[in-house]
């Protein structure tokens, strides 16, 4: 689809187009109209001339040469007439041994070819009735070189137009590009805040954007409120369950019920299951997914911390780092994101065996964060189940708490895809592929 200044370029484009040629075509059609206007007063006023150096001789009816203009006896001189009257007729000696074509009737007729140079010209027939006889007085004058003027001046002019109009959609363009420009800084803020790079559009725009600015902005407000109010609820939740389902935990393995073994161990069974359901379904809960487009994760603030808080957790004899690009943001929420790679790192740390290593990298389309380690792995026939929908990795390898249930709903949230790997440090690599939201921004 077009863009709304495309549009209106074209269309104003088309409207000059075909204004400045209609305008051309008429200015020049008037401005020839009145040259041949101009040009028949001329002939008129030389058939007049004509009309009255008749005059009665000792032979009869003469031309008194004396009163016409000696351009009619130089040849070829451009200025003709023919005289009929009677039987006779009367050239001048300008056309030396040419005919000139007579026309059909009075009046004037341009275009006339004459001779072999072609020379053009505009003739007046008129009718007189002088000394009791009718004479037709036919003047032509070569306006050939008028007309070379007229093209040379035509061609000047709609050069001199063509430029015009150029200069016109020019500064059309540019002002068009200059009006639509808020709508094109809204456009670029409203990218950022696809990459989280800001959470509010300016409020400095015209006046026909503020409405829609304000009502984008009180949007973003109000789904930036409603999340961290539902966060803090859960929270509230999590913690006012917990309690009860301690109190539960003891209850069972208190000595009222060592007389009942059996019921004992399933009473902890299910608390035990409604304790990791209940924390799961809070972790999914919280997740704010594509909700909040102002949120982005800063790769260079955020790892750091996370990893000095999973060594002073594990002990500080493991090795781990991190391979960014400097000045990555990621853009989804902060809090969600340092739950997957929590989860994901945390797992790593403890299996691995001196050496845990995240590397996250931007492509065209996605983003891709791999965690390896060089703990035992997991065996390749394993992966498969343990990645299936409803499994959990510590019920098919006994002891390896790695969260997969959290990690594997924040990547469906997302519209990613989650991978287990033979890792080049030779234990395992998760590898969580995210498709793009936005680009990626380096500082």
């Amino acid at each position: 689809m077009k863009s709304i200044q495309g549009r209106l370029s074209l269309g104003l484009i088309s409207v000059l187009v075909v204004v400045g040629l209609v305008v051309a075509q008429f200015s020049l059609w008037l401005f020839e109209v009145g040259l041949q206007r101009y040009l028949e007063s001329g002939l008129r006023n030389e058939s007049e001339i004509l009309l009255t150096a008749l005059v009665r001789g000792s032979n009869g009816l003469q031309l008194d040469e004396s009163r016409i203009s000696p351009a009619y006896g130089r040849p070829l001189s451009g200025h003709y007439f023919r005289i009929d009257f009677s039987e006779e007729h009367w050239r001048s000696r300008s056309l030396w041994d040419l005919e000139m074509p007579i026309p059909d009737g009075p009046g004037v007729r341009a275009n006339v070819k004459l001779g072999p140079e072609g020379q053009r010209l505009l003739q007046l027939r008129s009718q007189y009735r002088r000394f009791g006889q009718v004479f037709t007085i036919t003047v032509a004058q070569d306006y050939t070189p008028v007309w070379e003027s007229f093209r040379r001046m035509r061609h000047i002019g709609l050069g001199m137009g063509l430029g015009a109009l150029l200069l016109i959609l020019w500064l059309q363009r540019l002002t068009v590009k200059r009006a639509l420009g808020p709508l094109e800084r809204a456009r670029q803020q409203i990218h950022q805040l696809q990459q989280g790079q800001r959470s509010q559009l300016d409020r400095e725009v015209p006046i026909e954007l503020e409405p829609l600015v304000e009502q984008i902005n009180q949007l973003l407000a109000h789904t930036e409120d409603s999340l961290k109010r539902s966060r803090n609820a859960l929270g509230n939740l999590g913690h006012a369950l917990k309690t009860p389902l301690a109190v539960l935990l003891t209850l069972a393995s208190s000595e009222r019920l060592q007389g009942h073994p059996q019921l004992r161990e399933e009473l902890r069974a299910q608390v035990e299951q409604i304790k990791r359901r209940l924390d799961r379904e809070l972790t999914r809960a919280r997740l704010s997914g594509d909700a909040l487009p102002g949120m982005a994760f800063d790769c260079d603030a955020q790892l750091p911390g996370l990893l000095d808080t999973l060594n002073a957790i594990h002990g500080g004899y493991l090795q781990l780092r991190y391979e960014v690009p400097a000045g990555l943001m990621l853009p989804w929420d902060r809090e969600d994101l340092l739950e997957l790679l929590g989860n994901l790192l945390d797992n790593a740390c403890k299996f691995a065996d001196s050496e845990v290593c995240l590397s996250i990298d931007a492509n065209r389309d996605c983003y891709e964060l791999l965690v390896d380690d060089d703990g035992p792995g997991i065996v390749k026939a394993v992966r498969d189940d343990v990645l299936q929908r409803g499994a959990r990795l510590d019920e098919q390898i006994a002891g390896h708490g790695l969260g997969l249930g959290i990690v594997r709903d924040i990547v469906d949230a997302w519209g990613g895809e989650l991978q287990l790997r033979d890792s080049p440090l030779g234990g395992l690599r998760v590898s969580v592929t995210l498709p793009r939201r936005g680009r990626a921004e380096i500082a």
